[in-house]
């Protein structure tokens, strides 16, 4: 039986009288505010009226959101938009409306890549906020977790050579079974627990709890070695910095020191020179904030689907990576809204000069 006008109507009131969460993202946050970016990756110009037009952009953006929201493949998220009213009222389509198919996403998800677009579409939402005088200066918590990615079964020899940085002779000679190697994803242990796959790096506002800088790396590279590649000035996230004993050093502590950076970096003790009881206890309190950052991985893990990506590579590995970090502020953002911790209702594009 086929739903009629009214019939549709009444289902989305239905769904709204149930608090729809995507209902409420829509009025939250304008997605036009990521629209000039966007169109950088606009087809190339038509030769002709004849044909689909190219989808929608934002639409697209979309669709990745909640790609990103439900953990699905490309192939799930063409089904789930299909069959889900909440999903098509996301996105503004109509029963008949067309449905962008897994191709489709594939080839968008390159275009953000090719262009280079995750960190300014992040950075974008990042300005928005700013522009409505969001503070986003009370402590810089950092702190990295693990990204896995499909395990690759390679023999011993290759994944000598892929450590090297070299790819093995017979994947150069089969561009198809290459393009099937992640030749970036590394093997590393964490307390005798092996992961396979890249780190995301995070700064995260201390009172907020939203990501201000972010940064990609194989999952082998020390937490430490990215420090300064996500630290922000004193000046624009504040100068207190809170992260595991991981990340200090006599040397990196010198510099913050030199930065006019207050450290809250924990402690951590040498052979034969155990930590004092009063650094024992300063590491305690530093904790109760650093922990923090712990709910923002949490939420990743229980809200987003997981902490796992399906790409293949580290320039695809960004765009997903990137894009569990804006979705995560957005979502972020709509909760501090529903909470009334900001004194606006709505995020829109900031006003250009």
């Amino acid at each position: 039986m086929q739903l009629g006008f009214f019939d549709l109507d009444n289902r989305y009131a239905q769904l709204s009288k149930l608090n729809d969460p995507l209902e409420e993202l829509n009025r939250i946050i304008d997605w036009n505010l990521f629209a000039d970016l966007l169109a950088e990756t606009t087809a190339k110009p038509r030769k002709s009226e004849a044909g689909r037009k190219p989808f929608d952009r934002v639409m697209l953006f979309k669709m990745l959101v909640l790609q990103r929201m439900n953990n699905l493949s490309d192939d799930r998220l063409e089904y789930q938009v299909r069959d889900r009213l909440s999903f098509m009222r996301f996105l503004g389509l109509g029963l008949a409306g067309v449905v962008p198919d897994a191709k489709t996403m594939w080839s968008f998800r390159e275009e953000l890549k090719e262009n280079h677009l995750m960190d300014r579409l992040f950075a974008r939402f990042d300005e928005c906020l700013r522009e409505l005088e969001v503070e986003l200066k009370s402590g810089q918590i950092i702190d990295a977790t693990f990204v896995s990615v499909p395990k690759q079964r390679n023999t011993r020899e290759e994944n000598k050579m892929i450590k090297e940085d070299a790819v093995p002779i017979e994947w150069g000679q089969n561009p198809h079974k290459l393009a099937q190697k992640d030749i970036d994803a590394r093997w590393t242990k964490k307390n005798s627990e092996s992961f396979y796959g890249y780190k995301d790096h995070v700064n995260m506002d201390r009172d907020t709890k939203l990501i201000t800088t972010w940064e990609v790396t194989s999952a082998q590279i020390h937490d430490s070695q990215v420090l300064e590649e996500v630290l922000q000035s004193p000046e624009v996230g504040g100068a207190d910095i809170y992260a595991d004993s991981a990340y200090r050093s006599n040397a990196q502590e010198e510099s913050l020191v030199t930065s006019k950076y207050t450290s809250q970096i924990h402690e951590k003790g040498a052979r034969n020179h155990p930590l004092t009881e009063a650094q024992k206890s300063s590491n305690k309190e530093k904790s109760r904030v650093r922990a923090r950052v712990e709910h923002v991985f949490g939420s990743m893990t229980n809200e987003l689907g997981g902490i796992t990506i399906r790409t293949i590579g580290y320039g695809r590995a960004k765009v997903q990576i990137g894009l569990l970090n804006l979705v995560y502020n957005i979502k972020r953002v709509a909760t501090l809204i529903r909470k009334g911790y900001f004194s606006f209702d709505r995020v829109s594009a900031p006003e250009m000069a």
